[in-house]
């Protein structure tokens, strides 16, 4: 367990490091995340970190258990007036080791596609765990989309990635980088243009 919160604080200070060179024009431009600017990705992994079993449950009471209007809602409480503001609270969470009511893995997950969220559109370049892609890949490929995972687009195709020890399924072939299937299966199908195979045609 501390081995997965050391990876997930490493990739934290490396995503702060990354926003404190952006612009202020920067920060609102869009993520991969439909809706949401860099600032809004930024601030929602400010409130995850944050959150705590008993908040979570709190916050969906709040949103009506309506999953997006309460990630809206920890968006508007945890963006700062000014990308600085929200930087500061970023930088202050980087060492904690709360989160929502999920298994552990999935913090790996936030951690690699948001980054990507903000990082792709932007066109910044950063080498990630190869131990927090891989993880949460796998993570990603045996949990249901319900759950916030991929597994409902994972078992349409074979996923074999070219840069891990990692195969699934036995559907229509797609090859390419353990980080563009994950980006792909998660619902980022910007990282198509990655992939290669037959299972390509499907994912599309």
């Amino acid at each position: 367990m501390s081995d997965t919160w050391s990876i997930v604080h490493a990739e934290r200070r490396a995503l702060v490091e990354d926003l404190s060179r952006l612009t202020d024009a920067q920060w609102e431009h869009p993520s991969l995340c439909a809706g949401w600017s860099v600032h809004d990705v930024a601030a929602h992994l400010v409130n995850n970190a944050l959150a705590t079993p008993v908040g979570v449950v709190r916050a969906m009471v709040r949103a009506g258990f309506d999953f997006d209007r309460q990630n809206d809602q920890g968006v508007r409480r945890q963006r700062g007036a000014t990308p600085g503001e929200t930087l500061e609270r970023l930088d202050r969470v980087v060492g904690r080791t709360s989160g929502p009511p999920a298994p552990l893995d999935s913090r790996l997950v936030e951690e690699v596609l948001h980054g990507e969220d903000i990082r792709r559109p932007l066109g910044i370049q950063h080498e990630y765990s190869p131990e927090a892609v891989l993880r949460s890949l796998r993570y990603q490929a045996r949990t249901p989309r319900a759950l916030g995972g991929g597994k409902d687009v994972a078992r349409q195709v074979g996923l074999h990635a070219t840069d891990a020890d990692v195969s699934t399924s036995d559907g229509p072939e797609v090859t390419g980088p353990a980080l563009s299937l994950l980006m792909v299966i998660s619902g980022r199908t910007v990282a198509l243009e990655d992939l290669h195979g037959p299972g390509v045609a499907v994912l599309r």
